[in-house]
Parts: structure tokens; sequence; C-alpha cells
């Protein structure tokens, strides 16, 4: 089941969000955060009348979550967002991040304010790749050790969906023409 986001949740999230951030380049935050942290940003994300959804496992538990939020703050970017998914660590290949992804895309949609979707990666990451390919979001350009974390530089690959061409429903995401 996939839902929006109660503060309730905010502990599970931050347990998802901080094993990337102990274990992984996928996110370049180096320092953990807490639940009361994770709430405020769920808060000014939802609060800027942006989605922020979960995935719940057969248990009920969070296994994943999925958001999007201005890529930047002047006028001229409002059409524009930036995504992220996570699923806990051990949820990759369960086909969690394609269903938040693709429930995220169809409220994206609904919405009616946002022409563009991107999202970005650090590389390598074949799984993320994968998904944002699947999905019909097109190669945005790849950005060169941009970031730094355990002591190495990492690059990072933008892709970029225009709503124009996601055409989802029915939980099935596919890019116009496929």
């Amino acid at each position: 089941m996939i839902r929006e986001v109660v503060p309730e949740d905010a502990s599970a999230i931050t347990e998802i969000y901080n094993h990337y951030i102990k274990h992984t380049s996928i996110t370049f935050e180096t320092e953990l955060i807490d639940a009361a942290e994770m709430l405020r940003r769920i808060n000014s994300t939802t609060g800027g009348g942006f989605p922020w959804i979960v995935k719940l496992d057969d248990e009920g538990k969070v296994v994943g979550y999925a958001y999007a939020d201005l890529w930047r703050k002047r006028i001229a970017y409002l059409a524009t967002v930036e995504s992220a998914v996570y699923v806990t660590h051990d949820g990759a290949g369960k086909g969690w991040g394609t269903a938040l992804y693709e429930e995220l895309l169809d409220r994206l949609k609904q919405a009616g304010n946002v022409h563009v979707v991107i999202g970005f990666i650090a590389v390598p990451n074949a799984a993320s790749v994968g998904l944002h390919r699947k999905l019909g979001f097109e190669d945005g350009g790849l950005y060169r050790e941009v970031g730094r974390k355990f002591d190495r530089w990492v690059d990072v690959l933008s892709f970029q969906l225009r709503m124009d061409d996601w055409r989802g429903g029915g939980g099935i995401g596919c890019p116009v023409g496929d």
C-alpha cells in the first residue's frame, strides 16, 4: 500500500535514509539526522504543496518513501521539481521503488502545475539509472566529480521527464509511444 506521509512515519523514514548516509554515496549528506529533522523536512515539502508518500509492506511497516520538491526557488523554475525515492536497503528488486515513483509521478501529473521532474543520481548506481530510464526519463547530463564522500570524488547523472510525456495510470508508467 502507498499512502501520504504522516508525522508518525518520520522515525521509519529516518532509519531508511540514515542507512544511505552512513553506507553509500547515494546521498551526499555525511551526518546522520534524527526524526525531528526528518519531520521538519517532511513538513517543509508538504507545506509547500508537494507530495511525500510512503510504501508500506504487508505488516504496515514503512519500507520506502518518495517526494518531490522545488528544484530551484526562482520564479522561472516553479514548474520544475526534483524527485527522490528511497527504499529500505534490503528492498531493492522488490518493485517498491517503481511503485513509489509511478505514484509520485501520477500525483504530480494530477496536480497539473509541474512541467518537468528532475532526478539526480550519484553514479555508479545501475538500479536507479535503470528505474529512471524504465519510467521514461531522458538523460539530462553528467556532472563530473561534483560531490566528495568517503574520500573519493563522485559523479552525478541527471535525468528529466516532461509531465506531458508521462501517461501513467493504473500503476503503469511509460513514456508516450511505448
